[in-house]
């Protein structure tokens, strides 16, 4: 379940695009598959092990509530900072 979970959050997003142009500029598909593997597994492990520690205090309830208002809020900050530049591209076409 957490593989199948993780792979498609993980589909098309930062570090996937990431991966893809460091192995376009560098052509070392090998090495940077490690090191994008090696990051993500401590990454995983970090959210695990502070996960665990953090839901023996918070309430599952809350942490998801608090999880939706963080991806919400990156997702404001996100289209807001992205706005200038499509307008900016539209005035250019």
């Amino acid at each position: 379940m957490a593989f199948g979970m993780l792979f498609l959050a993980e589909m098309g997003d930062k570090t996937q695009l990431a991966v893809f142009t460091l192995v376009t500029q560098y052509n070392k598909p090998l090495p940077i598959f490690l090191g994008a593997s090696l990051a993500l597994v401590m990454v995983t492990l970090i959210g695990a092990l502070f996960g665990n520690l953090v839901a023996r205090y918070v309430p599952t309830a809350h942490l998801k509530l608090i999880a939706g208002i963080l991806f919400v809020g990156i997702g404001i900050f996100v289209l807001l900072e992205a706005v200038p530049d499509v307008l900016r591209q539209l005035g250019r076409g």
